[in-house]
């Protein structure tokens, strides 16, 4: 099979040098039994690579099994990776097989792999070595042959100078190791990209395939996309939508892009090429729009803070008391509001992990 014939079966959209040199090694690597360490920031697609390395492997007719453990709680995690015995804590009403046994004979794909506790890093360790390990309260050892792929979009070389990741097992992962590029830095690759969605989307939503302008594509191209790959698709998918028409413009992504760029303010501006006048007066008005917004926020905050100032003014007295859970449930509950519930972006704003975002939402029950 050639790289053009494997793109096209895995669905790896590119041309460019940095994705056909990635293809290359994919292929290479799937037909081994050796650890894969896919690295990529958020959204650039690591998903798809881990998906082409398990079906181009020996493995590809049995299952792959896909495990985020981000959003695990911390708790749990052991007893999903290893599965349990009955009666092995409180709660375990019946036996139950882990992800590792779920996946025997085939792949375990481990996203997110910086987020696992210290503690089940040193048991991870054991099973990479061994193929072997115990379910929470069985007291005889149960073998695996399963091939693990991780990924992760944090540096973890510089988790492990941390203390936050073993690095043993870092070295363990890392055998070969997938850099995917981010969006920005292969660019050329975005009017191909682009085409996919727009073909997918008529396919799914039974409608004409929209036609795409050039001064579109340019504007596209032109963009940071710090949201990689996803928020392309994301950006394409609700211009379409949004059409009235079955030909795309710059007009049809021009305000999408200038809502995103304001959701995170290390976005930039795209390039406009040969703004025409009612463009640069539709890019004013969204500007003058997010202003306002701005403003009315910041009103907001100094109506809530003179409250505050009035309420607390005086010594409080009991009643005025708050207690600690019932604030920070509805922090919790605020933050899964304004992040309109994307729960990473949630736990971001709460500056905590996302493993304990969710633990907290079982623990209040929201």
């Amino acid at each position: 099979m050639n790289i053009e014939d494997f793109q096209n079966k895995f669905g790896i959209i590119g041309r460019s040098k940095e994705i056909r040199d990635l293809v290359d090694i994919t292929m290479q690597v799937a037909r081994s039994e050796i650890s894969v360490l896919v690295y990529g920031e958020s959204g650039v697609g690591k998903e798809v690579f881990v998906n082409a390395l398990h079906g181009y492997s020996s493995r590809a007719d049995k299952t792959l099994v896909s495990v985020n453990c981000g959003a695990i709680p911390e708790g749990i995690l052991e007893s999903e990776l290893f599965g349990h015995r009955k009666g092995a804590f409180t709660g375990a009403v019946e036996s139950r097989k882990g992800y590792f046994e779920i996946a025997d004979g085939g792949t375990l794909f481990l996203d997110e792999i910086a987020e696992m506790p210290l503690t089940t890093q040193v048991k991870l360790l054991r099973v990479l070595e061994t193929q072997e390990f115990m379910r929470i309260g069985a007291e005889t050892v149960t073998k695996v042959n399963v091939r693990i792929i991780t990924a992760t979009n944090k540096d973890l070389q510089t988790e492990v100078a941390a203390k936050r990741f073993r690095e043993d097992l870092y070295f363990r992962l890392k055998a070969v190791t997938l850099n995917i590029p981010p969006l920005r830095s292969r660019k050329g690759d975005i009017e191909a990209l682009v085409n996919a969605f727009l073909n997918n989307y008529s396919e799914t939503n039974k409608i004409s395939l929209p036609i795409i302008t050039n001064d579109a594509i340019e504007l596209l191209k032109n963009y940071n996309w710090p949201g990689n790959v996803r928020e392309l698709k994301n950006v394409v998918e609700t211009a379409a939508a949004l059409s009235r028409s079955s030909v795309l413009t710059s007009a049809s992504f021009e305000s999408i892009m200038t809502i995103n760029l304001h959701e995170d303010e290390k976005r930039h501006l795209p390039i406009y090429l040969k703004r025409t006048p009612e463009e640069a007066d539709r890019e004013l008005l969204f500007r003058a729009l997010f202003e306002i917004k701005k403003d009315l926020v910041e009103l907001k905050d100094i109506v809530y803070h003179s409250q505050r100032e009035v309420y607390t003014s005086g010594y409080p007295s009991v009643d005025q008391v708050i207690p600690l859970d019932e604030l920070e449930k509805e922090a919790i509950k605020n933050a899964i509001f304004a992040a309109k519930g994307n729960k990473r972006a949630a736990a971001k704003l709460l500056k905590i992990s996302e493993r304990t975002l969710y633990r907290k939402i079982k623990e209040y029950g929201i």
